[in-house]
This record gives C-alpha cells, sequence and structure tokens, in this order.
C-alpha cells in the first residue's frame, strides 16, 4: 500500500526543467532510495515534495492526503519529516532545545518524554550532550542529532538527504545502521543517497535519477547487481 505517490512532478528554476515530470511511489514500511549523479535533481524532488520549493506541475499524495500545495509546517502533523542535506540544525541552541523543536506539534508532555527516551536509547552519545551547543558537535553527532530533531514528530514517513554527506566512514557504517533501525521500527523511509552502494544494500526499491528524468527502477539487490549501474554509481 502506497503511503507517499509522487505523480507528473515538475520543477522548475527559471527556464530550467529540473525534474522533468517524474512519479514514483513508497509503500508503507518501505525504505525507497533516488540515486543518481549531482545535479541530477534527487533534493529537488526532496524539497518540492514538502512545498519548500514551489512545483510547475504535478500531484503529491500522503496516506491519503492530497498535500501538492500544503504549506511544509503543515505537512509535520500529518506525518512527514525531513532531515535536510548538511543537517540545518540550530548551531547555537543546545542539543535538549533542538530535540525539543522537533516536537513543537505535539502536545502530550508523556508521549513527548517517551520519545525522548526512544532517542536516548538509540542516540546514546546525545544524552551526554545535552548541554552542548549543536555546532560544537562532530559532523557525526550532528546527524544523529538532525535525525533525532526529525524523529520527535513521531513521523510515519522520514525523508534523508545526503545523511552520510562529509563523514567518515565510521559514522556512515553508524548513520547507516541506524537508519535501518529506525524502518525496522516502523518508519517508513525515502532516501537520497549520494554513497549509491550503501543506499542500494538497504533499499527495497531504488529510483535512479539522470538530469530529471527517472532512468531505472528496480530493488536495491537488482540495482546492486545491474551491470550499468556498477560501472556508473558504484566504481566497478
Amino acid at each position: 500500500m502506497a503511503l507517499l505517490e509522487v505523480h507528473d512532478l515538475e520543477v522548475c528554476y527559471g527556464l530550467i526543467r529540473a525534474i522533468k515530470g517524474v512519479s514514483f511511489e513508497v509503500n508503507k514500511g518501505e525504505i525507497v532510495s533516488l540515486i543518481g549523479a549531482n545535479g541530477a535533481g534527487k533534493t529537488s524532488i526532496m524539497q518540492s515534495i514538502c512545498n519548500i520549493i514551489p512545483k510547475r506541475s504535478g500531484a503529491v499524495m500522503f496516506d491519503g492526503h492530497n498535500i501538492t500545495n500544503m504549506r511544509a509546517h503543515t505537512l509535520v502533523p500529518l506525518g512527514i519529516a525531513q532531515v535536510p542535506e548538511r543537517r540545518r540544525i540550530f548551531n547555537e541552541l543546545t542539543v535538549a532545545d533542538n530535540l525539543r523543536m522537533g516536537a513543537y506539534t505535539r502536545s502530550d508532555a508523556k508521549e513527548i518524554r517517551d520519545t525522548l527516551e526512544e532517542v536516548y536509547r538509540r542516540f546514546p552519545v546525545l544524552k551526554e550532550r545535552l548541554k552542548q551547543e549543536a555546532g560544537t558537535l562532530s559532523g557525526g553527532e550532528q546527524q544523529m542529532l538532525a535525525m533525532s530533531r526529525a524523529l520527535m514528530s513521531h513521523p510515519k514517513l522520514l525523508l534523508l538527504d545526503e545523511p552520510s554527506m562529509g563523514l567518515s566512514p565510521l559514522y556512515v557504517n553508524i548513520i547507516f545502521d541506524i537508519i535501518k533501525q529506525i524502518n525496522s521500527e516502523g518508519t517508513t523511509i525515502l532516501l537520497v543517497e549520494q554513497n549509491a552502494k550503501k543506499a542500494l544494500a538497504i533499499s527495497n526499491r531504488a529510483y535512479v535519477l539522470e538530469v530529471g528524468n527517472i532512468s531505472k527502477t528496480g530493488t536495491g539487490r537488482e540495482l546492486l547487481e545491474d551491470p550499468e549501474i556498477r560501472r556508473a554509481y558504484l566504481g566497478n
């Protein structure tokens, strides 16, 4: 059953058609990846789904709701949370304050406390740094904080945009393990990731994006074993 449906999405920057009528879906419980070269339009798709940038045309359905023209902040109560490219944490706020910002749409104090405990269980390093300014964390810790902030809204669908960007190999492995864990505990994930090998290895399905068009789709395993994909994106 499709949780997210994107139909004939088109995004333009002036006269440039960045996204050219893209359609895809994410089923409940899946990890679905969008892979492609830099400039292929992956981030534009993520931002247009949440109406951070405008669509020229197309429609987006989420959990039975037409969210095509809904404002970005109204999507969080419906169950969508996004971890943007380069994390976008509040550097001058403490870790604790960043986490509280993630729960701004929720009013049940007990549920918020329970979610915080889940965050501390998954990311114990954040509990150790609650009073520390977020901007002083390492890159990997900042990514953990950005993901935790999004999870504080208790989303049905988590959009992750380049979660491994700028991280050491150790933290890349940690972040991908966490993504798998989040998904196994019930959160559907749409993942945009430059590290195609890592993304495909954990994905139920994936779409390959080339200059604003979807050129290929398949299961993560199918695309990992596809000779064209291996040559273009996997380095072998």
